[in-house]
């Protein structure tokens, strides 16, 4: 299989801007033709690398993909940090200048592959310090007809800007699926944190990034519609995202953990205290099987409390 080669694909020139390479990574873990197909898609455009954390999985991905995937298939389920950390040091040896990246799902259309680099090359003329941009998102399955606002930091509580206009907008936090990523300024910031595995991952790195004194921007004018875990509880006519009781176990994990680090915001730490009990007492009563959705967030409440971190197996 032919991998991507550094003159191969998008390069982002804005009007104002910095000319970039640009490339993806894109994290499988059990694909359907779907998964396929959006990967095959994105190499037409872009550089594309995709880790494939299936376990068991092989080079040969059964064919599946288009010659000019970068596929670094991993054999286990490395967790999404990992995966994305493989996937950029890829796009870094071939020469990138920035990364896209995404959930197997995702189908980014064509405006989106422009404008992210676009808005990164333009951004950097005027704040070299510029780590992430990404775009908002429209989550239809939690009746999210509108784009989900953009989230700050502020004194002890979250302050959310409405994805509007035509200004990128200072934010503190950007989902991973779908950012773009400044890689000249990767090893400055560091990789994502291996051993949080899933869950936080996204949010953890972007507090570093701006802890270091880097620059993150939500770009208001473009959308992606992702959807936050499986199909959706309704609690009293409002939908909450649900997850398998393994990955509640993460989230309710990783939330511990990083409200007991010094270095994370009190506002969403307070944020997070809030909605910690409501989750539970949603899970264990709306989610079938209960008591396993319950046993398992507790269990991850505890190793979070302990310290406890990487894969939930080899424990």
């Amino acid at each position: 299989m032919r991998t991507a080669q550094p003159d191969d694909g998008l390069r982002a020139d804005g009007h104002a801007g910095i000319n970039l390479r640009v490339g993806a990574v894109v994290v499988f873990y059990h694909p359907d033709a779907a998964c396929y197909r959006n990967a095959n898609e994105l190499a037409k455009r872009v550089r594309c690398v995709v880790i494939d954390n299936t376990e068991g999985s092989a080079p040969g991905c059964n064919g599946n993909l288009d010659q000019r995937v970068d596929y670094l298939p991993s054999g286990i389920n490395e967790g999404i940090a990992t995966a994305l950390n493989r996937g950029v040091a890829r796009l870094l040896e071939i020469g990138c200048d920035v990364a896209l990246l995404f959930d197997q799902d995702s189908a980014p259309d064509e405006h989106l592959l422009i404008e992210l680099p676009r808005a990164m090359s333009n951004l950097l003329r005027a704040d070299p310090q510029t780590a992430l941009v990404g775009p908002a998102y429209v989550d239809d399955r939690l009746g999210g007809r509108t784009p989900t606002p953009f989230v700050r930091f502020a004194h002890g509580r979250l302050l959310r800007i409405p994805a509007l206009g035509s200004t990128p907008v200072h934010t503190d936090f950007l989902i991973s699926s779908g950012s773009c990523v400044n890689l000249r300024l990767w090893s400055r910031i560091g990789p994502m944190q291996d051993d949080l595995f899933i869950d936080f991952v996204d949010l953890e790195w972007c507090i570093r990034a701006k802890r270091k004194g880097f620059s993150l921007y939500g770009i208001p004018w473009v959308h992606m519609r992702h959807s936050l875990g499986g199909e959706p509880v309704r609690v009293f006519g409002r939908a909450y995202p649900s997850h398998s009781p393994t990955r509640h176990y993460y989230l309710f994990r990783n939330a511990v953990s990083l409200i007991l680090r010094r270095d994370i915001p009190w506002s969403w730490k307070s944020s997070e205290l809030v909605k910690l009990p409501v989750r539970l007492v949603i899970y264990a009563l709306f989610l079938q099987p209960r008591w396993r959705h319950l046993t398992m967030a507790c269990n991850g409440i505890a190793d979070g409390l302990r310290g406890r971190l990487g894969p939930l197996k080899l424990r």
